[in-house]
């Protein structure tokens, strides 16, 4: 790596105000583990407050590539992501690495070590997120990160993809008013989650927009995946006064309401009409077909590694927030209440 010095800031600089040798500081640059942690993150501290930034040197014996890295690997939301990014990568001669995060939502440190040593043009981050001390080493070796669905309320300065989570949860709301149902459930995610929160903003102002008192008592928060989606819908569905249309905040969810409803002997849509989020090829698959909104989950991961690549060259796009737009796809599994929510008999127990 070749530094780039400028009349204020060099090498040199950060050193001394640090208090510690021009060697410790290139130490520190080029990802060495022989820092003390206390004298690195002051190191990595003043990198950042200076906006020290280096150029990178041509490597032929390594091929670039960017880090891939998800919450959590092996859902069928996941591979739509990874084919967003495998496209624009393969036509760009970058290879990608994937990485998983595990229990958390933020990537362990030993991925973070392992990522300052393979120096990727970029990091690209799935439904999960970096700490501050993580994020600062990454800047202060010129890694540049682009999240997919944020987590959390990104500041202005994060780069980040996601889709109109808000408009989503209102479309599919007003979708089930529109056919009739007035009792109707939610599930989303946990309440810290970003785009939960936003469709679940989406459904209520739907809901309270149709004139009809907002009850959290029909909301739950859970996961995205299918077992979350079956524990909550068999709640829901049991509780004195069922509702007769469930919007789930993720396909995945869906499906896990379409157990519960078959558990509980009941029919969809006749007994029961179920919305779920992001159009995966399964919705088109399951019986009933699914009633969803499509969220661009390719075209996002498309746009996060264009991005990505761009700013490890230096680029500085215009934009570096965008939220793609979502669209309802009507199939099968909504259709008018049988009778008004409010005489349904509850669910049997199954």
């Amino acid at each position: 790596m070749t530094e780039i010095t400028t009349p204020r800031t060099t090498i040199a600089t950060i050193a001394q105000e640090a208090g510690v040798s021009v060697p410790t500081v290139s130490k520190v640059l080029n990802g060495r583990a022989d820092v003390a942690d206390a004298t690195r993150e002051r190191i990595e501290e003043l990198i950042h407050q200076h906006g020290y930034r280096r150029r990178r040197a041509a490597s032929p014996a390594t091929a670039p590539m960017v880090d891939l890295v998800f919450h959590q690997l092996g859902s069928a939301w996941a591979m739509e992501l990874i084919r967003g990014v495998e496209e624009v990568a393969r036509d760009a001669g970058v290879e990608v690495v994937l990485s998983e995060c595990g229990e958390g939502r933020v990537p362990r440190k030993e991925w973070l070590e392992s990522a300052l040593k393979r120096r990727p043009l970029g990091v690209i981050m799935v439904f999960s997120d970096l700490e501050p001390a993580q994020r600062r080493q990454l800047e202060a070796r010129n890694i540049p990160f682009v999240i997919v669905d944020p987590v959390g309320d990104e500041s202005d300065d994060v780069p980040s993809i996601g889709s109109a989570n808000f408009s989503g949860g209102l479309a599919a709301t007003r979708h089930l008013l529109g056919l009739g149902h007035r009792r109707i459930g939610m599930i989303g995610s946990a309440v810290d989650v970003a785009c939960s929160r936003a469709r679940i903003a989406g459904y209520r102002a739907a809901i309270e927009g149709h004139g009809i008192v907002y009850d959290p008592a029909l909301v739950r928060h859970g996961d995205f995946y299918v077992d979350g989606g079956h524990r909550h819908g068999r709640d829901l569905l049991q509780l004195d006064d069922p509702p007769t249309a469930i919007f789930a905040g993720s396909d995945l969810q869906a499906l896990g309401v379409y157990k519960a409803a078959r558990e509980l002997g009941l029919e969809i849509p006749r007994d029961l009409s179920v919305v779920g989020y992001d159009d995966l090829d399964v919705a088109r698959w399951v019986g009933p077909t699914l009633t969803t909104v499509e969220q661009p989950l390719m075209e996002m991961a498309e746009q996060a590694t264009r991005l990505v690549l761009a700013l490890s060259r230096g680029e500085r796009p215009s934009s570096t927030r965008m939220d793609l737009a979502v669209s309802l796809v009507v199939r099968e599994s909504t259709a008018p209440p049988a009778r008004p929510a409010d005489t349904a008999p509850p669910a049997r127990a199954g």
